[in-house]
Order: structure tokens, then sequence, then C-alpha cells
């Protein structure tokens, strides 16, 4: 009896986790986020690049060529994202001050961490469907062959099960144990995703025995192994590849998975729950020894003692502070907030004097190196900074400043655009000497990346929303190459006048959802 009752409330407080998310604002913008980077993700072969690329040959878009081929993106994007969109929660309960509440009541530690791990799948796996959804609708359009729901649904559950559970383990996992609940555990797991993402090509160049495999979370590397199975050859790409039109197409089989494979994939996914029981055994109970709320909001991070490190460079942004109380209006407001900004992470100055000193001193071949350094730390300060009123919990009192919400949204937008030009202003000054084309791209696309993260930021009310896709991004941008609208910021000169214009575009398109958002 005590059994039963305890797997109902299990349920009963799963089912609400499940809801609780659901009922967030910050839900429907990942689900809109991730059906345009899902549709952004799967070129159009009218084009001349696609998704599955086999000796040159592209592979016709059935339903198991594009449930395989989307589920292998998603399973690197939602590993994720979806770890930064799971966790937080116990940061939230501290701040409202329901921890207290919790940890009083008398269930067991295995019992919330199981209830909200369990809400925390149902909540990744809902966003799972809609992406498919959206797979589904994309197979109307490019796709050719019968839309066969039941493939779908087959990979999805194969390639992508594991990861879930291994995202929402690891987000309970960083929740539960407070050295790991700031940003020390988004940090750690970025270099765990980074890790992962190498195991699949040391396995296949024989660097790594095959039961490395069985810790490949994100599918990757199952389906490059599926491809030289069902395809007989090594040579295959996923992604935005070219292919020699030429050339006869491929075809995948209707059923992809023989029952080796559903069996490694289920012992991966019981792998993948490890995290889980170190969470139940480390779970502070919101104990005011263990862990407090004023610790919670301070967030401790390597950036952030880094950050205290360089607390005297702060001086160097008074004359901005000056400056800023001397000019009128709008102007001297974005100064003042790009001062308040540079002066919480003195970091911030440093790297944008060497981002600059690297951007001209240094062969042309570095220089995206430069712009992708500068740019991820432009994206985690951005993050940050179009959130702090909220986090902070002053956004009534900001609010309330001539202009509204609405002028402070426009006020930190602008800031965010200042910012990104001091981290690459340099660079778009020497790439405009010769390749103007490639420094209006670098322009447009850190206004269309600022536009989206004051978006995301006034939508989720959280930094992380932004700050999973923004890092996801980031690692395609870096890695697809020769495909215009993939080449945002200008990384490897593919990208063209339409593709920055665009950007552009969608950057004032973004700004302006904003801003009628804050005057609703």
């Amino acid at each position: 009896m005590m059994r039963h009752v305890s797997l109902r409330t299990v349920g009963v407080l799963a089912a609400n986790e499940v809801r609780l998310r659901m009922r967030r604002l910050s839900t429907l913008a990942t689900v809109l986020a991730i059906a345009a980077i899902s549709w952004a993700m799967i070129a159009d072969p009218a084009g001349g690049s696609t998704l599955l690329v086999v000796d040159g040959a592209r592979v016709l878009y059935t339903s198991s060529a594009l449930a395989l081929g989307s589920a292998s993106l998603a399973g690197l994007l939602f590993s994720l994202a979806g770890f930064y969109l799971a966790r937080g929660r116990t940061g939230e309960d501290l701040r409202c001050g329901i921890g207290a509440v919790v940890g009083a009541t008398p269930a067991g530690n295995l019992l919330l961490v199981a209830s909200r791990w369990l809400g925390t799948v149902g909540g990744l796996a809902i966003l799972l469907g809609a992406f498919m959804l959206t797979m589904v609708l994309l197979h109307l359009l490019r796709g050719e062959g019968p839309v066969q729901p039941l493939v779908y649904l087959q990979t999805y559950c194969v390639m992508l099960l594991p990861m879930v559970l291994f995202a929402a383990s690891c987000a309970v996992l960083c929740d539960s144990w407070a050295p790991l609940m700031g940003k020390g555990g988004d940090i750690l797991y970025f270099l765990l995703w980074m890790a992962m993402l190498s195991l699949g090509p040391m396995v296949e160049q024989g660097v790594a025995p095959p039961a490395v495999s069985l810790v490949d979370f994100t599918g990757l590397a199952l389906t490059m192994e599926v491809m030289q199975l069902q395809l007989g050859t090594d040579n295959v790409g996923v992604g935005a590849i070219a292919f020699d039109a030429a050339l006869p197409a491929h075809a995948l089989p209707q059923w992809l998975w023989s029952g080796a494979h559903i069996a490694n994939r289920l012992l991966t996914g019981l792998l993948a729950m490890a995290p889980l029981l170190a969470a139940a055994m480390l779970f502070h109970r919101f104990s005011p020894d263990r862990v407090k709320a004023g610790r919670a909001r301070r967030r401790r991070s390597p950036l952030a003692v880094l950050n205290g490190w360089l607390r005297p460079l702060a001086r160097l942004v008074q004359p901005l502070m000056r400056l800023a109380a001397r000019t009128p209006g709008a102007p001297g407001q974005v100064l003042a907030e790009l001062a308040l900004v540079l002066t919480t992470a003195p970091g911030a100055i440093l790297a944008i004097a060497a981002s600059s000193v690297s951007a001209a001193l240094l062969p042309g071949a570095l220089l995206p190196g430069v712009l992708a350094g500068a740019l991820a730390y432009w994206g985690i300060l951005s993050s940050e900074s179009t959130t702090r009123d909220l986090s902070a919990g002053c956004d009534g009192l900001s609010g309330a400043l001539p202009g509204g919400a609405g002028q402070r949204f426009v006020r930190q937008w602008a800031a965010s655009v200042l910012l990104g030009a001091l981290f690459i202003g340099v660079l778009v000054l020497r790439w405009s000497m010769d390749q103007p084309v490639r420094a209006f791209a670098a322009a447009a696309g850190m206004v269309a990346l600022a536009s989206v993260a004051a978006l995301l930021g006034q939508l989720s009310r959280t930094p992380r929303l932004f700050l999973g896709l923004f890092l996801f991004g980031l690692y395609v941008m870096i890695n697809v190459t020769g495909v215009p609208m993939m080449d945002i910021v200008g990384f490897h000169g593919a990208a063209s006048l339409l593709s920055a214009a665009s950007f552009v575009a969608a950057g004032f398109a973004a700004l302006a959802a904003g801003i009628a958002w804050s005057r609703r």
C-alpha cells in the first residue's frame, strides 16, 4: 500500500512539474525557436545542398531519411539546449521562498528528486514532440514519398530518448548539489557536451573501443553507423552538405533499427540515468546550512571569480559613466547601460582589448578564431545583461522610469549591440577593406543575435533560453561551411548580401516584437 501511494505521489508531483513548465511563456518561445531552427537546418535540395549525402550523392527525403537526419540534428540541439532549459528549478524555489516548504515536507529525497526528474523528462519529451511535428510539416513541403508517422516515432524514440534522460539527469544533479547550482554547472555541462561530440569520430576512426558508443547519448555515432550499414559505404555525411546532382540519389529503407540497436539504446538510456543516483544522494533539501538563497542569486562561477580578480579594471569605465551623465536622452541611457555591464563584468574590458588587438595584428586566416572567441564572450554577457533586471527582481523599478518597460527593452538591446561593436569593431573594419560583404554580414549577424537575445530574455525571463540556443548555434556556425544562411556572422566567408540583409530584417522584426511585448 505504501509503495502504491508513493508511486501515485510521484506521478502527481511529476505531472505538476510538467504543467508548471508548459505554462511558462518560455516554453512557447522555445517551441517557436526550435521550429525556426529545425527548418533552417534541413536544406532544400533545390539549393544544391541536402541533409544526407552518400558518396557525393544525396539521399531522398523519405520518412526514414528525414527522421534519421532530423533526429541526429535534434540530438545535438536538445542535448545542449535541453539541459539549460531544464535546470534552474531549485534556484526559483529558493528565490520565491517555496524551497523551505518543500524541504520541510515528509517526502524523502528520492521521491522529490524522482518526481522533478520525471517532470523534466516529460517537458523535454513534449518539446521533442513539437520538433517532430515541424519535421512532418516540412516533409509535406519538401519530402519525397508518403509521411509515415510510425517511422518518425520509432526513430525519435531510439535516437533521442537516451539524450532526454541524460540531459534531465544532469539538470537535476546540478540543481541538487550546491557547488553545481550556478554557472559552474553550466560550464561543466558544456565541456561534457563538447566531449560527447568527439565520441563518434573516435569510435569511427578506431581511436576508442566500440563500447564507448554506449555513452553516445546524442545518437550522432549511431546515425553514422546505421547509414554505413544500410548503404554499404563509409563515405556519408549529415548536415547541410553540397551534393552532385548528376549522381543517382540513394534511398534509405523504411525500417532502420535492428533488435541489437534497440537493446544498445536501452542500455545507453540506463547509463544516462546514472547522474540521477548522485542527485538523490546529494540533494540538499534546501537546507540553509548547505545552500542559501543569496548564494543562488550570486551564481558564482569561474567567470564571476575572474570578474572579482579584475575589479580594479572597472575604474576604466568611470569616464564612460561621466559621458553618459552629460549626454541627454536615450543615447545617454544606452551609454549608462553599457557602462553598467562593463562595471559588473570587468573581465569583458580585458576580453574586448584582447579581441581588438588580436583582430588588428593577427593574420587574416586567424580572424575567424578571434571572431568565435569574441562572439562566445559577448553571447554569455548579453544573455545576462538583457535579463539582469528580471533576475534581480527590480524590473518593476526600472520599468517605472520615463519611457517604461518599452524604452528599457530598447535601451538594453542597444547596449548589447554597442557591446558587440566593441568586441568585433576592429575585425569588421579590417574586413571592410577587402571583404565588404563579409564585414556587413558580421555586423548584421551581431544585430540579429542581439535582438534575439533581448527578445528571448524578455519572453522567458531567464538567460538560459538564449544561452542554450546561442551555444548550439555557435557550434553549428563554426562547423557548417558553404551555406550562406548558416554563416550568420561571416565565419567562413560564405555569407551573401541576401543572407546578411535577411538577418538584419529578422533582427529588427525581433526587436519590434520585443517592444510590442514589453508594452503589453
